[in-house]
């Protein structure tokens, strides 16, 4: 039974909002966490719970045992093998063993059959690179968009994870999928003291100033709060400009932490000129701290002015990748325009960053 077919769905009734329309892309949601943390609590709870939704899951390598890994099928040999379960509540599971390209593609030949996709990481994985892996597949692109990545942090152990010091030049995995979060779950709040889940949030918030933050308790979390979080595409033009009113530039909790930099420049910039920024940020790596520290930037967001354009850009990177794409959100006539970035990273300086910045976008003309 190698080559076991998905089980048939329930058939969907055609019209109307309910169902999925073949036609429309599929959101992608990335739940990371270090082990223990309460990913495979969160992904059962998604899959038992009755909602409307038909989710698929997608488990990549697993790291904690759990029973829906019992009840998921690897052969013998270890190879790959995929099993696909229907859940009673309409949802589909799947593990698989790669990293998640091929089981996606898989799942996209039964488009139609499910609206909505969750990906498991294993506790260790860089959600950067899976996230990077979505982005810019052009083939998968026209099929699926990521829609938001998570985290879960365990409230009783995730201030030893993220402060937990690594050889020089590595950052510790715990806060890299903290700094690329758009939503962070901190789970288990009532197996801490208010104070040592006062000192989780403040790290947290420490190493991401931007990611909305959720406290549950056995991953229980309002469904809303989690899917549809539209965190990589235009549609979240209007939220994110009102967020990012609110971003305040934090202070690493270590030397080599990781931390939050955030900075407005008004008036209307080249887009060839804020290409130059933003290769320079991310690719040449050019722009350096006081000591002479390369800044790392690990996610990046904002929205810009960009000249001849009258909506507002929204501009998104995650690592070395980056995208401007126009948002619905046009520039009022008597509105001041403005760019607003948010950096995530490690080494960063804010007052050179923006120093940097100004000095590029306001060059002449672009090198390019």
């Amino acid at each position: 039974m190698e080559d076991e077919e998905c089980p048939a769905l329930v058939p969907i009734a055609a019209g109307g909002s309910e169902g999925p329309d073949p036609g429309r892309r599929i959101p992608v949601t990335i739940i990371t966490g270090y082990l223990g943390a309460g990913k495979t609590t969160l992904l059962n709870y998604i899959l038992t719970e009755q909602h409307s939704k038909k989710i698929a899951v997608i488990l990549n390598e697993f790291g904690e045992g759990s029973a829906l890994e019992k009840s998921l099928a690897i052969s013998q040999g270890g190879e790959l093998y995929e099993e696909w379960l229907e859940l009673r509540n309409g949802c589909l599971c799947c593990s698989v063993k790669d990293n998640g390209v091929k089981a996606i593609e898989n799942l996209m030949k039964r488009r139609g059959k499910f609206d909505y996709i969750l990906l498991e990481t294993t506790g260790l994985a860089d959600p950067g690179a899976v996230a990077s892996m979505f982005w810019v597949d052009s083939e998968l692109g026209s099929d699926i968009y990521l829609d938001g990545i998570i985290s879960v942090v365990d409230a009783k152990h995730g201030l030893q994870h993220l402060t937990e010091e690594k050889p020089e030049g590595l950052v510790n995995e715990a806060s890299r999928q903290v700094a690329l979060a758009d939503l962070i779950i901190i789970n288990k709040t009532d197996l801490v003291s208010g104070e040592e889940l006062n000192k989780v949030r403040t790290s947290v918030r420490s190493v991401n100033g931007f990611a909305k933050i959720l406290e549950t308790q056995r991953s229980r979390v309002d469904l809303s709060n989690v899917l549809d979080l539209h965190a990589f595409d235009s549609l979240s033009g209007i939220s994110l400009q009102k967020k990012l009113e609110h971003v305040k530039t934090t202070q690493a909790h270590l030397d080599k932490g990781i931390m939050t930099v955030t900075f407005e420049v008004l008036g209307d910039i080249k887009e060839e000129n804020l290409n130059l920024f933003i290769q320079n940020l991310l690719w040449e790596k050019n722009v350096k701290d006081k000591t002479g520290h390369a800044m790392d930037v690990i996610r990046l967001k904002g929205l810009v002015s960009i000249q001849g354009k009258s909506h507002q850009v929204i501009v998104q990177g995650v690592h070395e990748l980056y995208d401007l794409e126009e948002t619905a959100v046009e520039w009022k006539e008597d509105e001041k325009r403005t760019n607003r970035l948010v950096l995530i990273g490690r080494h960063l300086d804010k007052e050179i960053i923006k120093e940097v910045f100004i000095a590029t976008v306001t060059e002449k003309h672009g090198n390019s």
